[in-house]
């Protein structure tokens, strides 16, 4: 049954779409980019050996920038480099942040695994292309063996999809933000020559003033654009590379999720711009809703699918071009810059990533793990072993010439080992038992709960048996149609899965759904009676009949005592527990309705039955082999 809604289902009310975003927004992007960035480095390389005159022309023309006696005079390919990625940086930033103040790293045990396989998975690279280069001047060239391509990675994760959990996403998103967050000090202290004290003074004090503007509470984009533009040409004239005052501006754009109460006054001065529609209430509306979101989410929107899908394939265009011939591969695959390179990704990255969890788990007595198992780990250090953007933004600051030639083919040659690497990784997976294959792509490691208020069976509503291994907890409201549309696929999991536990919990919408308050009390007055679940079910059927009388009919239908039901609804016998659910749904972040948590895991995405399904099916697996790891633990 209900198998019709085999659709997605996304919808939520506005305050939740608006409200929040995730970590999957992001990997969304970056993974569609990575389609875009494919076809702009064979764009670059179909260019550059059909008429490499006009590629070279193209990317050397000058372009300057005067504001009286002072200028910025760069070429084509310097202005995407040292400009437009600047903005490339800022979302590295952004989404380090938000993994720092939302994400899995807010838990802050979480934080030195990510950190020490990120910064081995440098380290072991660059010793291995140090040890191939030894004794030879191209050593001096060891950052473009390096960092990951978060794009690429993500995107070799995608095409994969469900052979790797999406905990792997998370996890490998992390350690390239620790990479990139590494890579930039690399290139502002080691590939930054003829450095200028005066300026770099200026830049960092203008980064300081924006540090002390913030803590202001300014949410003002000019200002800060102002004092961003100031910073980079201080850091341009300093002759450190500016693209780090994107990333420094990231650090310093706090994530957190939009309050209830940011929300509830938004709806408000929305309906006054209803009722009365002039430029100053529209303008209000407007900074209203914009000021019940972060800043991070703000920049993210509005830079992140450029940088994607403009910016990065922009870089690539402008530096992925190689004039392809016999004597330029044969020299790349003897040349130790070459062989250095996709040594260093191609065993360095999968060797440093698995060696550093190992590592850490061994060392702190299985306390602090990887998020997934072994065999995601196996496969998160291989697709880490694509190194592509930073890469060869460093390899032009190293070489030029014939040595830049030998660096791209060796940077390139480094993303389809990669890729084939993580392929026979997957697919090696794919072949195991079932039980084996959960073991190691899942692991053991519990989940960061994002549930704020545990489920009570005594007090909460509950449907299920009471010791399955998975509960799912929805947020919902009963005048919300997205949550209507969720209902029969509840009823689809439940009949499908015996052993998941459902648990409700009221989050009326007052502000967009006037009978949502009233409806809910319905429901708890009904379960002093002993018909929560009855009068639950029959308020979903009849969204649209929510009013005092209908309340009363739903009541009379099910056989309640109509004059007790009648009393206890006038006296409001239902709201301190309906309050009670809002209040845990605030500590927990919810904002908007459904949201679904399934074993305290906040679920992100669609909530179709195929989705829901698999999401259950993950969790139960997990907590069978938590519980196998620890015999002892109690559910």
């Amino acid at each position: 049954m209900f198998r019709g809604f085999a659709t997605p289902l996304t919808g939520r009310t506005e305050r939740e779409r608006s409200g929040t975003s995730s970590p999957w927004a992001y990997i969304r992007t970056e993974t569609g980019s990575a389609a875009v960035l494919l076809a702009a480095t064979l764009a670059a390389l179909v260019w550059v050996n059909i008429a490499p005159g006009s590629y070279a022309s193209v990317w050397e023309t000058h372009l300057s920038v005067r504001l009286g006696s002072h200028a910025i005079d760069m070429d084509l390919r310097e202005w995407v480099n040292s400009g437009l990625m600047t903005l490339f940086f800022l979302v590295v930033g952004l989404e380090a942040r938000r993994e720092f103040d939302m994400g899995e790293l807010r838990d802050r045990r979480r934080i030195p695994l990510p950190l020490l396989a990120g910064i081995c998975g440098m380290v072991v690279p660059v010793a291995i292309y140090l040890a191939v280069n030894a004794g030879s001047s191209s050593a001096h060239g060891w950052g473009a063996a390096m960092s990951t391509d978060t794009a690429f990675a993500l995107g070799m994760l995608a095409l994969l999809g469900s052979r790797f959990p999406r905990r792997l996403h998370t996890f490998i998103l992390t350690v390239a933000v620790v990479d990139d967050f590494v890579a930039l000090a690399v290139i502002a202290v080691a590939y930054s020559e003829h450095l200028s004290w005066t300026p770099l003074l200026i830049g960092l004090g203008v980064l300081l003033a924006t540090a002390l503007v913030r803590r202001t509470g300014t949410r003002r984009g000019p200002v800060y654009a102002v004092l961003a533009i100031v910073a980079w040409g201080a850091f341009l004239q300093s002759g450190v590379d500016p693209v780090v005052v994107g990333l420094i501006i990231g650090m310093l754009s706090y994530a957190y999720p939009a309050s209830r109460d940011a929300l509830e006054r938004a709806s408000g001065l929305f309906r006054s711009f209803r009722e009365q529609p002039t430029p100053d209430l529209e303008r209000e509306a407007r900074q209203g809703i914009a000021s019940a979101l972060s800043p991070n989410d703000r920049l993210q929107r509005l830079y992140h699918p450029w940088t994607s899908y403009v910016i990065v394939p922009l870089f690539a265009l402008a530096n992925a071009g190689i004039e392809i011939n016999g004597s330029l591969l044969s020299s790349a695959f003897t040349s130790p810059i070459t062989l250095g390179i996709l040594l260093g990704y191609g065993l360095g990255k999968p060797i440093a990533v698995v060696g550093a969890s190992l590592l850490a788990t061994r060392l702190s007595g299985g306390r602090m793990r990887p998020p997934v198992g072994w065999g995601a780990v196996v496969g998160g250090g291989t697709i880490a072993g694509i190194g592509f953007t930073v890469s060869l933004l460093i390899a032009t600051l190293a070489f030029d010439g014939r040595e830049l030639d030998q660096a791209k083919i060796g940077v390139l040659s480094a993303v389809v080992f990669a890729m084939l690497a993580t392929s026979l990784v997957a697919l090696v997976m794919s072949r195991l038992p079932r039980e084996r294959r959960a073991l190691a792509l899942l692991g053991t490691a519990e989940s960061v709960v994002d549930l704020a208020e545990p489920v009570d069976p005594d007090r909460d509503h509950v449907r299920g048996p009471m010791d399955a291994p998975v509960t799912v907890v929805e947020y919902g409201d009963f005048e919300c149609p997205y949550c209507g549309q969720a209902e029969p696929v509840v009823r689809a999991l439940l009949a499908d899965f015996g052993d998941v536990r459902y648990v409700w919990r009221h989050l009326p919408l007052t502000d967009v759904h006037p009978n949502a308050q009233l409806a809910a009390e319905a429901a708890e007055v009904a379960g002093l009676q002993g018909a929560f679940w009855n009068m639950r079910d029959l308020l979903f059927e009849n969204q649209d009949r929510l009013g005092v009388k209908d309340l009363l009919a739903h009541a009379e239908e099910l056989s309640l005592d109509l004059h007790a039901f009648r009393e206890a609804l006038r006296g409001r016998k239902g709201a301190a527990r309906v309050e009670r659910d809002v209040e845990s749904a605030d500590l927990s972040g919810v904002s908007g309705t459904p949201t679904f948590f399934i074993n305290g895991r906040r679920h992100q995405g669609a909530y179709d039955i195929q989705t829901l399904s698999a999401a259950v099916v993950a969790a139960r697996d997990r907590a069978v082999l938590i519980d196998g790891a620890n015999p002892g633990k109690a559910r």
